[in-house]
């Protein structure tokens, strides 16, 4: 089977083509000029350079492919425009070109994100059933994005997924934290209650291939969690216990926090690069909660995690010490 994958040099992205492979995909990554390829080099993959705004390089790219996977997307983007074309539009014109080159398309499989349901401020579990009120300019490009895919379920074979906090390596939150765990320094997240779901980086990727192919999930959205509910400070202690720092740790508290993610950001409009930490990040672990249900994944598709929670952290661990990160 020949699949497409969009974000391959992104944390989720790169782990999902390396689940595709090993699995015995044929895998092309679509890919930017400028793409930092540090996650793919030495895979078993081709690599096809196409212009997401560029209806004909992409109706090239994904002609006789049998899956697509889109995970593209900007993160940080100057205003909502920036947004709109790099998440709402390139999406449009990726499944238009499926449509029009690739009208066999075994399935397309769109990655959103927990951002398009909006936040939370009560610890209520959502499902695929309750309401999207997407509050910030990301949120709102990704629920727009699914739209536009679910426009097009007529015509080919399509099926959404929206992963809540995805933990696991080449994640630069997770490594910001661990490193700052190496040093002692403990940040201060979230509240002391359970405040999000999450879903280990190498489930998630298994549970996207699933959805590519189970005939079941066409024009379905999907929650993707452990199928627990967690604290951001357990998490943290966790980690720090494992690498043998806690309890000897500094407290890093929210104020000085925030105002590291301020100076990130500015540093970042100077540079040009994306912000070490951003000040969203934090508040929305501060204010919100971000508990999804998986229950609907698990009863039509069968999908079961496999990652044991401090296992997976050992693991996380265990990779950046074996690559000399930490």
């Amino acid at each position: 089977m020949k699949a497409l994958v969009t974000g391959s040099s992104g944390f989720i992205g790169s782990h999902l083509t390396e689940g595709l492979i090993q699995r015995g995909y044929e895998v092309t990554c679509l890919i930017r000029k400028n793409s930092d390829l540090k996650w793919t080099h030495g895979l078993d993959v081709s690599f096809v350079t196409a212009d997401y705004l560029n209806k004909h390089s992409l109706r090239n790219s994904v002609a006789e492919m049998d899956y697509v996977f889109h995970l593209a997307a900007v993160l940080h983007a100057v205003d909502w425009t920036d947004y709109h074309k790099a998440n709402v539009l390139a999406t449009k014109y990726l499944i238009q070109a499926c449509v029009e080159r690739n009208p066999g398309l075994k399935k397309f499989v769109f990655v959103s994100s927990i951002s398009a349901s909006g936040p939370v401020l009560d610890p209520s579990i959502r499902d695929e059933t309750c309401t999207c009120r997407p509050s910030s300019f990301y949120g709102k490009s990704k629920l727009l994005a699914e739209k536009e895919v679910l426009g097009f379920k007529d015509q080919i074979p399509i099926t959404i997924a929206r992963p809540p906090n995805v933990i696991g390596t080449r994640q630069k939150e997770v490594y910001l934290l661990l490193k700052l765990l190496k040093r002692h320094l403990f940040p201060v997240l979230g509240k002391k209650d359970h405040q999000t779901s999450i879903c280990f980086v190498k489930d998630l990727a298994q549970a996207l291939i699933l959805m590519a192919e189970k005939k079941q999930a066409c024009s379905q959205t999907y929650y993707i969690t452990d199928h627990q509910i967690h604290c951001w400070r357990e998490l943290l202690k966790i980690a720090a216990q494992k690498m043998g720092v806690y309890p000897y740790v500094i407290k890093i508290p929210y104020p000085v926090l925030l105002s590291i993610a301020k100076s990130s950001e500015i540093i970042a409009k100077i540079t040009g690069n994306d912000p070490l930490i951003t000040t969203r990040y934090l508040c929305s672990t501060r204010n919100h909660y971000h508990l999804y249900s998986s229950q609907k994944i698990q009863q039509e598709l069968g999908f079961k995690h496999q990652t044991e929670y401090s296992q997976g952290i050992q693991d996380i661990i265990n990779w950046y010490k074996k690559h000399h990160l930490l």
